[in-house]
């Protein structure tokens, strides 16, 4: 497959640490040309690419064909359609873009440009998700009725930073509802109902830094979704009862630590769960009552990139639709109206 030149827009900690390091060991993906403030901060760890000031310079060069936006959330729209519109093809780091309106532009300019628009919901490659997916879809709970996820941090103190201020995009529901929200999605489709309470926690707090989210379905089934940053001592990860049994799953995929400490794919035990994080589950198989331990399946972010790739040259679909981050984003603008008006909002 011919390689596939890439721009990256943004060199913060997202472009920096869940993007470059990935994107650059994936196999028909070349990162050559990275946008940044920063030239020093991004020649210690990719010498080899050249640095611009601008994104547009990103439109204007004939080579680069995918364009991959890290960059803060209210400017994921307007670079996502300068993008489109000169023929590039575009990954957008999650958020998708601050409100449905926007979504529904893109994915409109997408197909009318006839160039993939994707987001990188890469915590459908997280291993305890993976694990927790693989449980359900095996039948060993029987008939999900609850299924609680929780993205608990302790960061007391409010930093100075864009998503922790009072712009568009901002706070965690933005930040960390997006992987909750496309996770749940990912098991049980789109939800019927959304009620949502969101807080401001933290004494010095300006947006949202704490949601609970309940996703209502059919039949009884509930979607319980919550994050704070509060939380020193954090509770299970996941807990997912169903009509033969429950599965407790504590501790976090581990591939953003390893990220951190500069490991990439393809290192010895990228990926692999400590095997003390193991879930636990408790169930009843043909009447007999069974109880133990469930493997961690290995994490891999490089498993978006790599389809993206394949999906580039007509080898494969998208790993993440537009379509299905937009449902994402109306999840999000669901729980903002059943939080200002105290009610369960209909999908």
């Amino acid at each position: 497959m011919q390689a596939i030149q890439v721009g990256l827009i943004g060199f913060g900690f997202s472009g920096s640490t869940f993007h470059a390091p990935v994107i650059t060991q994936v196999p028909g993906l070349n990162l050559t040309h990275v946008v940044s403030s920063d030239p020093s901060k991004v020649h210690r760890q990719l010498p080899q690419v050249e640095v611009l000031a601008d994104p547009r310079a990103l439109w204007e060069h004939p080579d680069i064909e995918l364009v991959v936006i890290t960059t803060p959330n209210d400017t994921h729209f307007p670079y996502a359609k300068e993008a489109l519109l000169s023929g590039k093809h575009v990954v957008i780091e999650k958020p998708f873009v601050v409100d449905v309106a926007e979504a529904d532009e893109l994915i409109k300019l997408a197909a009318e440009q006839n160039r993939i628009l994707s987001v990188y919901h890469n915590r459908r490659y997280d291993s305890d998700f993976l694990t927790v997916k693989q449980v359900i879809e095996q039948g060993l709970l029987g008939t999900v009725h609850t299924y609680e996820a929780h993205f608990d941090r302790y960061r007391p103190e409010v930093r100075i930073r864009w998503r922790e201020q009072d712009v568009p995009g901002a706070g965690v529901l933005y930040d960390l509802g997006p992987h909750l929200i496309d996770q749940a999605i990912q098991l049980f489709g789109p939800p019927q109902t959304v009620w949502a309470d969101l807080l401001k926690q933290r004494p010095q707090a300006l947006v949202t830094d704490c949601f609970h989210l309940i996703l209502g379905y059919e039949k009884g089934l509930r979607a319980i979704l919550r994050a704070g940053c509060l939380v020193k001592a954090p509770g299970p990860r996941y807990q997912v009862h169903g009509s033969l049994g429950t599965l407790t799953k504590y501790g976090m995929d581990p591939q953003e630590e390893m990220l951190k400490q500069g490991m990439k794919p393809g290192d010895p035990g990228w990926g692999q769960e400590s095997p003390e994080f193991q879930a636990t589950l408790s169930t009843t198989v043909q009447g007999v009552e069974l109880q133990g331990t469930v493997p961690t399946l290995t994490g891999g972010y490089e498993r978006y990139y790599q389809q993206l790739a394949q999906a580039i040259r007509g080898q494969a679909e998208v790993p993440v639709s537009a379509q299905d981050a937009r449902l994402t984003m109306q999840v999000i603008s669901a729980a903002i109206t059943s939080a200002h008006e105290g009610r369960v909002v209909k999908i």
